[in-house]
């Protein structure tokens, strides 16, 4: 299939914006649990914030339980997850509303960018272990506000008959395209040439990374037209608080669309934790830093021909049912990760996330657009941002009770299985009222 102007550079969004997702997952959590030993024991576990969320395994960990000092670094790095995606949750359905009048939509796009690409930035200077979290919390923050537009602008770029096609290639070019910046930073890290420091090396691939992201986005900037969009009048903001309650009305009274956001509730709740949780639990059973930092390249590099491989069985199957066999896929990964105490057994585990990751995404999201008003995309993709972000926010919340409870993660790893049932109970519902 010939792509058009502006699907390529809407495809090469994902390229920019993959890239900070990668290191949020391979390297940040490594930076950050090394900023945490710098500052010591003592002084992380007799700060205000870690005595009043996780005072259990502060003392324990004050004790010399050194378990619990690695489960208390999990938690805090979950807590970042926590607080950035109820933030984008509960603003979601609001700044999506706004976003779908004529003009508006690549506006907010363009100021959240600037937000989440000079956190990203920032994130290479900050060496403080507190501030650290702040700026996290932040670059999500801008990250998953400029997903709400990116994703309604599928409705912009493409059609319902190549939504899919085109949804999938946008993460396996993602997938691909964000390994070239991280691949450098990995060597930069490796090598330490030019006199560099490990710690130094790493806050410089988060520098390159910003400026990645901010350059990749250009032709979206440049390109793209907002083509669906309802008309500007003096009353938007007032009308977009009304329009909310109209769209979950109209969401409740279409079961496809409510069992479809229910399903993706669940199923992308556990899909998430894995990405952003993935090297701080590794850390956390023992897995070595550069094992896990090359396994996960080794994840981008398989999704990236599965996710094409999903838009190309999405022309002969139907979309639900690949959804279906995907959340099937999911479960034994989950429990497969419950048990996982060795190295090679981390490798099988990211190729088996490379194989499904890139799929479960690009058709959940193909199939949302297909099904929602064009003109409104933008508040219907803030209600499925803020389904996706509560499910986002529970996933890293059930890590952090686990931990906290238990002093190891893997509980919460297999909790996600209940999840992933639930998810695929619903898809099925969905399924079931396509055949009719």
């Amino acid at each position: 299939m010939k792509l058009t102007k502006s699907e390529k550079s809407w495809i090469l969004y994902d390229v920019a914006n993959s890239a900070f997702i990668l290191i949020l997952t391979a390297t940040i959590p490594v930076f950050f649990r090394g900023l945490v030993d710098s500052a010591g024991v003592e002084a992380v576990c007799n700060s205000w914030i870690v005595q009043f969320l996780f005072s259990s395994n502060a003392n324990a960990s004050l004790l010399g339980d050194l378990q619990a000092f690695e489960a208390l670094k999990t938690s805090l790095f979950a807590l970042t997850t926590t607080i950035a995606v109820l933030i984008v949750a509960v603003s979601a359905p609001m700044i999506g509303a706004i976003a779908d009048y004529k003009g508006m939509k690549k506006k907010m796009f363009s100021v959240f960018l600037a937000i989440g690409v000079l956190a990203c930035l920032l994130l290479g200077i900050t060496t403080n272990w507190f501030g650290y979290l702040g700026l996290i919390i932040v670059a999500r923050i801008g990250y998953a506000s400029c997903n709400i537009f990116y994703d309604s602008m599928l409705v912009d770029v493409s059609s319902n008959d190549r939504m899919d096609t085109v949804s999938s290639y946008g993460y396996a070019w993602g997938y691909l395209g964000s390994c070239l910046p991280f691949i450098v930073g990995i060597y930069l890290i490796l090598a330490t040439p030019f006199g560099l420091t490990v710690a130094k090396a790493t806050q410089l691939s988060f520098l390159i990374t910003a400026i990645w992201w901010a350059v990749c986005a250009i032709p979206l900037l440049k390109n793209v037209k907002q083509t669906h969009y309802l008309a500007n009048h003096d009353h938007q903001v007032k009308e977009s608080f009304s329009r909310i309650g109209k769209t979950m009305k109209e969401i409740k009274n279409n079961p496809k669309m409510l069992f479809f956001i229910i399903a993706y509730f669940c199923y992308i709740d556990g899909v998430y934790t894995i990405i952003s949780m993935a090297t701080t639990y590794g850390a956390e059973v023992g897995i070595g830093t550069n094992d896990m930092i090359i396994a996960l390249l080794v994840t981008q590099i398989v999704a990236f021909p599965f996710a094409i491989l999903s838009g190309m069985l999405a022309k002969k199957f139907k979309t639900i049912d690949i959804l279906k066999v995907y959340t099937l896929i999911y479960i034994g990964i989950c429990l497969y990760g419950y048990q996982l105490d060795q190295t090679y057994e981390f490798w099988v585990l990211c190729i088996a996330v490379g194989i499904a990751q890139g799929g479960i995404q690009a058709l959940s999201r193909a199939y949302f657009g297909k099904i929602v008003p064009k003109n409104e995309s933008n508040e219907y993709f803030g209600f499925f941002d803020i389904f996706g972000k509560f499910a986002d926010f529970l996933g890293p919340l059930i890590i952090t009770v686990c931990a906290a409870i238990f002093g190891q993660s893997k509980y919460g790893i297999l909790a996600l299985v209940i999840l992933f049932v639930i998810g695929f109970y619903f898809l099925n519902k969905v399924s079931k009222l396509d055949k009719e």
